[in-house]
């Protein structure tokens, strides 16, 4: 970078005026009169040269803490008198280029005092800002009798009304907030996270055989739940509990399934061994496969993007992070696909016609128009969207909304309920719906959960570009192409072998038996390509367990057999699975016994281990009232022993985030029962008779 004019001013003073000194002295010859002509000839060109010289750009990096040390996340680092900047990262570290030796950094965070430090020549800068002593605040979640409000600190905390006193208002940092004179009493603690939205989980408990001996859930191939969770750990925070889905999080990797090799769209995968956190248990493993179809030959598709433009998405993980997604979603675009494109704020509107996915600039510059602002209207835009898929719909064709939001909905239809009802109803036409989570904050988790979930489709939370390349690219046949819908598993256990069994996540797609039959009962779908993993957690004949509960012995049922009709052979239990085709309406079964084959778990495949690693990492992260033995080494020497064939690297950085994990659990300061292991949770309970 050339510094011209800075350059100039400086050098006329450094070597103008010494040559104007040598030109000044008197002649005593020919000589001197010769080199004084020489240099006065020469001075222009030096200026010049000299002027226009490169000068040396300093890369200055560092960390920034607080006055505790921790590390301040999204710390704003700007050169003085300039708009150059950047940001500190999730562990606090920052790296910005500075023109001058002696220019200065300006440090700030909400909450915190700024700073100002001269560069100085120096390459490495750490620096530490305290806590502001007054504040001003560009986001505050007000809470009070039961109500969420984000408010601009400013100017209108104060218009808050109530009857009590005792007003008390903290940053996300604790730093008292001035409110004026106020009525109305309010418990105030903003987080990052605060105005997130999740629901609560129960875990499935462990059912006897004798009282369960079906076990029913629709399958789930979303895979929000890690990628949420990931973006947690890598902003140094463990995560809620109720972003934990253990199903979600097993079902985000790839397992090395076998092909179906008849008509069926499944393979269907076994394998029983050992549980690794209770060596008392077993732990058994459902492999689902599904066919994979060449893109070539994938069907022709009517998408219309539906991308929240509001003003909540303004920030650079929302929607510059969504258009950069949509761009590569274009590039996948064959001829015969199209794409039309809705967005919303305060209202909806269409902006893009439907059109060919041959025309990428069209599509692109179109993306590349859209600004945020306004009120968030989600369901007039879900409305619309729907409308275009249904104007354009392609028989036998992949019709589908892709929707693009934080989910923080705020005018018109925003309920869950009013939101699951129309999803429900505009379903019926064949438009499937694929809802893309972004941005942090006020992320509303549960309900694109739900929204997917009613609108026969899937849900992934896209923290970076990387996992939109994931999604949108790797992925691209098995998010966007269904093979099947309504898929259902029901698992019949054998009393003659298990007395107890528990499923490992699933509990938002729990069914009841009689649903499996029940072709009017709405389930999950299965992309091309597309693999689904279970694991049941059983505990065998012969073993005493306190996790199993005991009930009176009932007055009428003494004379029951038992239901199994396997009761007398060496199977453990039968798989069944229910599907329909993409367009069809009346469902398919398949049956698959497994039989009691057990091996080490050292001998087990890596698919096996590995998810049976991801599992244990989700019972730690909800402090699981199962997790027996379960401990982080644990976890990390399954992982390391069966990362396989990890090309793409994800199971690489999985083993890197429970690395993350596990030394922010250790700094968490939490109540010990005095029958807590150092890692892991309560001894377990179950033994051996």
């Amino acid at each position: 970078m050339f510094f011209m004019k800075d350059n100039a001013l400086k050098l006329a003073n450094k070597i103008f005026i010494p040559f104007y000194a040598i030109a000044k002295i008197p002649a005593s010859g020919y000589e001197n009169t010769f080199m004084k002509r020489i240099l006065l000839l020469l001075m222009p060109v030096i200026l010049v040269v000299l002027a226009f010289r490169p000068i040396k750009a300093i890369t200055v990096s560092g960390t920034i803490t607080d006055d505790k040390g921790s590390p301040v996340i999204g710390a704003s680092v700007m050169v003085k008198g300039t708009r150059s900047g950047t940001s500190s990262k999730s562990d606090g570290t920052y790296k910005i280029v500075v023109a001058n030796s002696n220019d200065v950094l300006i440090f700030s965070a909400i909450g915190m005092e700024t700073k100002e430090v001269k560069v100085k020549g120096r390459s490495k800068i750490d620096v530490s800002l305290a806590a502001a002593t007054t504040t001003t605040m560009n986001e505050v979640v007000v809470v009070g009798y039961g109500q969420a409000r984000k408010k601009d600190v400013t100017a209108s905390i104060s218009t808050i009304q109530g009857k009590a006193s005792g007003l008390y208002v903290t940053t996300n940092r604790g730093i008292p907030v001035q409110t004026g004179d106020m009525s109305g009493y309010f418990d105030l603690q903003a987080t990052e996270f605060e105005r997130e939205g999740y629901d609560h989980i129960a875990e499935n408990k462990f059912l006897k055989v004798t009282d369960n001996p079906l076990s029913t859930f629709s399958i789930d191939v979303d895979a929000a739940s890690y990628s949420n969770v990931r973006r947690f750990l890598n902003n140094g925070q463990l995560p809620p509990a109720g972003a934990v889905r253990i199903e979600e999080m097993v079902n985000y990797f790839k397992y090395e399934y076998p092909q179906p090799e008849n008509k069926d769209p499944f393979y269907i995968n076994t394998e029983i061994s050992d549980a690794p956190w209770n060596k008392e248990h077993k732990l058994v493993l459902i492999g689902l496969q599904g066919r994979k179809i060449p893109v070539e030959n994938l069907p022709a598709s009517n998408l219309v993007f539906l991308i929240d433009v509001s003003g909540s998405m303004s920030s650079a993980n929302k929607l510059p992070l969504v258009k950069a997604s949509m761009k590569l979603l274009v590039d996948q675009l064959r001829e015969e696909d199209k794409v039309a494109m809705v967005v919303y704020a305060g209202a909806a509107g269409l902006v893009l016609p439907p059109t060919s996915g041959e025309e990428k600039t069209t599509i692109k510059d179109a993306i590349d128009r859209l600004e945020s602002g306004g009120s968030t209207a989600g369901g007039a835009g879900i409305k619309l969207a729907y409308k275009t898929a249904k104007e354009y719909f392609v028989k036998g064709g992949n019709n589908r909304v892709i929707l693009c939001t934080d989910g923080d909905f705020n005018v018109g239809e925003s309920s869950d309920d009013a939101m699951e009802r129309m999803i429900e109803e505009e379903r019926k036409s064949g438009v499937f719906l694929t809802v893309l989570g972004y941005g942090m904050g006020n992320y509303q988790d549960a309900k694109m959960q739900k929204l997917a979930d009613k609108g026969n489709g899937n849900h992934a939370y896209i923290d970076g570009i990387t996992e939109a390349k994931k999604v949108l690219v790797n992925e691209f046949g098995g998010t966007l192409f269904t093979i099947a819908k309504d898929v259902k598993l029901q698992i019949e256990f054998n009393p003659a072998k298990v007395q107890g069994y528990r499923l490992i996540g699933y509990e938002n797609r729990m069914l009841a038996k009689e649903d499996f039959n029940d072709d009017k009962k709405d389930a999950g779908e299965l992309g091309s390509g597309h693999t689904v993993t279970a694991l049941y957690e059983v505990i065998p004949i012969g073993v005493n367990s306190n996790f199993l509960k005991n009930v009176d012995s009932l007055k009428y049922q003494k004379n029951v057999t038992p239901f199994s009709k396997s009761s007398h052979t060496d199977e453990i239990l039968t798989v069944k699975f229910r599907y329909k085709a993409p367009d069809g309406e009346v469902s398919k079964l398949i049956e698959h016994p497994v039989k009691d084959k057990q091996v080490p778990v050292a001998k087990t495949s890596d698919n096996f281990r590995f998810a049976a690693s991801v599992a244990q990492f989700g019972m730690l992260l909800r402090n699981s009232e199962f997790k027996s033995y379960a401990s982080y080494a644990d976890v990390l020497s399954l992982a390391r022993k069966a990362k396989g064939n990890d090309e793409e690297g994800y199971r690489s950085e999985f083993i890197r985030l429970v690395e993350s994990a596990q030394m922010l659990a250790k700094g968490k300061t939490e109540p010990k029962d005095d029958a807590d292991t150092d890692e892991g949770g309560p001894m377990p309970v179950s033994k051996r008779k």
